[in-house]
């Protein structure tokens, strides 16, 4: 007997992250949290992955992003902004931090400003 191929993440962190974002979506009737896990839980395949070149031509100085995927380095960023990502490169961890601005986790943005106030997602 065949068994069904397991479709989903297998990290285990992903998997948690994506839980805690509905529940607390659902739980506070907030629809940024619900889309953010949703575009977490997409394959990875077709995951976000952003250069710095499209934070540069999108983004204003100050503004707090999200990035559901991988944050590259491609590109230059002289803005001041602060992203929250699945995960980035060292070198553009390093190019965020030295045009000032900062790179937290997912979660921390959520816990920060769960209606998602003021924050835009770039998938």
């Amino acid at each position: 007997m065949l068994m069904p191929k397991r479709t989903g993440s297998s990290n285990t962190d992903l998997q948690a992250l994506i839980a805690e974002l509905r529940s607390r979506g659902y739980k506070e009737s907030s629809k940024f949290l619900l889309k953010i896990a949703d575009e977490l839980a997409k394959p990875s395949r077709s995951g976000a992955s952003v250069n710095l070149s499209r934070l540069e031509r999108t983004c204003g100085a100050k503004e707090e992003v999200i990035i559901p995927g991988k944050l590259l380095a491609d590109g230059i960023l002289s803005k001041q902004v602060t992203v929250a990502c699945l995960s980035s490169s060292e070198s553009a961890r390093k190019k965020i931090e030295s045009a000032g601005g900062k790179i937290i986790s997912i979660a921390q943005m959520a816990e920060k400003n769960p209606k998602g106030s003021g924050v835009r997602i770039i998938c």
